[in-house]
């Protein structure tokens, strides 16, 4: 099979702008693209700083309502200093807690779709 990677994962949200800013300033996510798509539409393509999968924030899929996206998952070395940063940039996340694969917490971008923040063992 040739298939070698995610490149890109579409997140559903109401507005843009907005949800580029969250991305970009309160996790800290590279932008790569902010370019017009069509009439009426942004092409917003963004991923965490040296990361080969990206995410584009997407308001114009019918069957992905903003906030409908659940479990997408951030792989961090340190759990508890990546926390205290996000905190710090003002996000609202979950108390770390223990897996037997690892550690995780959890939180929601501005239209409610779901992340967990992971340090995995080993």
């Amino acid at each position: 099979m040739d298939i070698r990677r995610i490149d890109i994962l579409s997140i559903p949200v109401s507005d843009q702008s907005a949800s580029k800013a969250f991305y970009a300033e309160v996790l800290g996510f590279e932008i790569l693209r902010d370019n017009p798509m069509g009439p009426n539409q942004q092409w917003v393509q963004l991923r965490p700083p040296g990361a080969e999968t990206s995410i584009t924030l997407v308001t114009w899929f019918d069957a992905m309502p903003p906030g409908s996206l659940r479990g997408m998952v951030l792989d961090t070395l340190d759990i508890e200093a990546t926390q205290r940063k996000l905190v710090a940039n003002g996000l609202e996340i979950s108390e770390i807690k223990d897996a037997p694969w690892g550690r995780f917490a959890m939180f929601s971008d501005p239209d409610g779709n779901g992340w967990v923040l992971q340090q995995a063992q080993g």
